[in-house]
């Protein structure tokens, strides 16, 4: 499980269903990466999902990044842990 703290005013950075003007967030390019991307190496997921994180403006950690892609890779479930600050 990841955890991530985000402001609240940068919430919509996040959630696809926040209100907000930033281009794709980060939960809707996740979800498209598991789409996509599922049974590919984690190493090919990873920097895909770095980018998107970036995009975001979201602070994931290296050890995050590499757990959501094996989650993406595999087709297990992942949970995020976000505390609103």
């Amino acid at each position: 499980m990841g955890e991530i703290r985000v402001g609240r005013e940068h919430l919509h950075r996040l959630l696809a269903d926040s209100a907000g003007s930033c281009g794709a967030p980060y939960q809707q390019a996740f979800a498209q990466l598991a789409e996509t991307h599922r049974g590919q190496p984690t190493a090919e997921i990873l920097p895909l999902l770095r980018r998107a994180a970036d995009q975001a403006l979201l602070e994931f950690t290296h050890a995050d990044l590499v757990e959501q892609a094996e989650a993406i890779s595999t087709g297990e479930r992942y949970v995020l842990r976000v505390t609103v600050t």
